[in-house]
């Protein structure tokens, strides 16, 4: 009879914790020592190449470094639950060591005396045990019924002379076992005293925990689609961005993404309060604001406070909710170019591009280039446009090519803000682009009706080395570490996207490629432009030419007369039929060799040869009734 056994549940349970703790253990101890020794300010992004970096790299290394690490909620609730796991395995393991054995038949700890014992001391004990765990003393208690078994089977094993000797040779006085099987469970869910509890807990396991584990699995994953933003944002997205879209309401629309619902929803009225005199200081650099939902209106404000650098008016709690906007920015600018892309509105995703630069630099759409450069501000962005030709800037490229004893703008610097802004102009890319245009493998350089045509487009980093790879953007208003990118767009003149893509390649020289099919006859000419992702008047067009010729111009194609031969040749599948055909063949010849000995002296390879050449006819499709019967009793065998 099986009976549950408490020391194979301890291994059970042992084995089946262990595939938790093992890699849950082997994460904890992971971000323990990335926390504190594994990673490095390189990996965090806590890069400080200017003293405008360094607050950015302190918070970085913070929030990504020692303490900062391991207090993060996730990690927090799964050490929780690996303590707890580990107690108990703990437990587990000093009960196996104490009750070890997987539960065998030993009559004499089943009769709870001594192997040393009498057939008076056996008798007694049986006595003893059988009126303690009978059926009638002990009505509805399986756990006392299946004892009550076990002492009866003890005590025939030790008096009993053929269960005994049974029982010395293989172990169970009803002899030699084929196997001992026993479940895993602990004994108590046995127990009368147990049943209503481990039934509950059982339902509510069953019933209420797993369901509903499944079903916020399912819900939460069931919410993100590409880049993990939620579906919800890009629905709103594509309700909200159109052909007609500025750059100046792009605030107000990301502000309205669904990962903000809850984050941004004013807490209390002081908040709100906060949001309304943020709005009034802010207004004049606002687009009239479309939507009046409390999200959206709080958004827009953090996001306007962050773009015209305001951010250190705002208490705690409203700069840790622009934080958190600012986290999942990039992510959802992308996601906002992608649905552009898809309602194929070339200047909105163009808007998008720049307004991730803006949001990265900290800047708006009236201030100048020159703000992004470390310590400048609307003082010295002036004195830069003002003066001599030869020395007046108002964008990056401008102000780089002037030579650095002649750079405007610094007279109040020290020398450490001046090196801050040589080293500034050395690290913002200067970029040249190159494209061209061809077929693959085509014989001339021509474009026909048709053709798959590439637009090749080459970036070079005139500001790195070769060998040299591009680092992150140096953006120390912007909480995050950003890699630098480029977007490369192939649009048409009526403003319809070709192609827009992100190229992250960090090399000094990237190539890309544009493959799409060549339009109809006539000369088109095609915009082509690289914008960056991160950095304020840097982008460049180009124009690409693509002159499309009539494709019936092209001399007729005619095949090698060895590669028409190979359609006649027959396939593998062909080879494999026939092969079995012919066995097929030579076995029924075998069989007519005795009906047919009076037809004439036909050699057997003659007969053979006859045969083979009836089975490829029959494979060929041959319509004679001969063959048709042939081919059916190859198919059907």
């Amino acid at each position: 009879m099986l009976q549950y056994d408490n020391s194979a549940f301890y291994f059970f349970a042992l084995s089946t914790i262990s595939f938790y703790l093992i890699p849950s253990w082997y994460s904890i101890l992971s971000r323990v020592y990335r926390a504190f020794i594994g990673l490095s300010d390189d990996d965090v992004g806590a890069v400080s190449r200017t003293s405008a970096e360094k607050a950015k790299a302190e918070s970085l290394k913070k929030e990504s470094k020692g303490m900062a690490l391991l207090l993060q909620r996730g990690f927090l609730i799964n050490l929780g639950i690996t303590l707890f796991f580990t107690a108990l395995s703990i437990y587990l393991i000093v009960s196996v060591n104490t009750d070890g054995q997987v539960n065998t038949f030993d009559p004499f700890a089943i009769l709870e005396i001594d192997r040393t014992a009498d057939t008076k001391q056996i008798k007694r004990a049986y006595r003893d045990l059988s009126l303690k765990y009978h059926p009638d003393k002990n009505p509805n208690n399986p756990a006392a019924e299946a004892r009550f078994m076990m002492v009866a089977k003890a005590y025939e094993a030790l008096t009993d002379e053929v269960a005994k000797e049974n029982f010395e040779k293989y172990g169970n006085p009803d002899g030699k076992q084929s196997l001992e099987v026993s479940i895993g469970l602990p004994s108590f869910l046995l127990d009368t005293e147990n049943r209503n509890l481990v039934l509950m807990v059982y339902l509510i396991i069953m019933v209420g925990v797993i369901p509903f584990c499944v079903w916020r699995y399912y819900s939460d994953s069931s919410k993100f689609g590409e880049k993990d933003v939620m579906y919800d944002t890009y629905s709103w997205f594509h309700h909200t961005l159109n052909e007609h879209t500025v750059l100046k309401g792009l605030p107000e629309i990301m502000s309205g993404s669904a990962e903000f619902r809850q984050v941004n929803l004013p807490k209390n009225p002081i908040e709100k309060k906060e949001i309304a005199k943020l709005l009034q200081e802010n207004k004049s650099q606002m687009l009239k604001p479309k939507y009046n939902h409390p999200v959206c209106i709080k958004g827009n404000v953090l996001m306007h406070s962050h773009l015209l650098r305001k951010s250190h008016v705002l208490d705690e709690n409203l700069g840790l909710d622009l934080k958190y906007m600012l986290r999942l920015s990039n992510s959802l600018i992308d996601a906002m170019i992608s649905v552009c892309q898809n309602q194929d509105l070339l200047q909105t995703a163009m808007n998008c591009i720049e307004y991730g630069q803006y949001v990265a630099q900290a800047c708006w759409v009236k201030d100048s280039p020159l703000l992004q450069l470390p310590h400048f501000t609307h003082q010295e962005v002036k004195h830069c446009e003002k003066g001599k030709a030869s020395q007046r800037a108002t964008n990056i490229q401008e102000y780089r090519a002037i030579p650095n004893d002649e750079k405007k703008g610094m007279a109040d610097f020290t020398e450490e803000q001046k090196q801050d802004v040589y080293k500034t102009l050395q690290v913002i890319p200067d970029i040249s682009v190159e494209s061209m245009v061809y077929v693959d493998d085509d014989e001339d350089d021509k474009v026909y009706e048709g053709d798959l045509c590439t637009v090749k487009v080459t970036i070079t980093r005139n500001n790195l080395k070769k060998g040299e790879r591009a680092g992150l953007v140096h953006a120390p208003r912007f909480p995050f570490p950003k890699q630098e990118a480029w977007w490369i767009i192939l649009g048409t003149k009526d403003g319809k996207i070709i192609s827009i893509e992100k190229v992250t390649n960090p090399a000094r020289v990237v190539e890309h490629q544009i493959k799409f099919l060549a339009p109809r006859v006539g000369e088109y000419e095609f915009d082509l432009y690289v914008k960056s992702n991160a950095y304020i008047g840097l982008d460049q067009k180009s124009s690409v030419s693509l002159t499309t010729l009539d494709a019936s111009v092209l001399p007729e194609y005619k095949v090698h007369p060895d590669d028409a031969e190979l359609d006649d040749e027959p396939t593998l599948f062909e080879e494999m039929l026939n092969a079995n055909i012919e066995q097929d063949s030579d076995s029924d010849d075998d069989d007519s060799d005795s009906d047919n000995d009076d037809d004439g002296p036909t050699s057997a390879a003659a007969k053979k040869k006859e045969a083979l050449q009836k089975a490829r006819k029959a494979a060929a499709g041959d319509d004679s009734d001969d063959d048709d019967d042939s081919a059916e009793e190859v198919y059907a065998d």
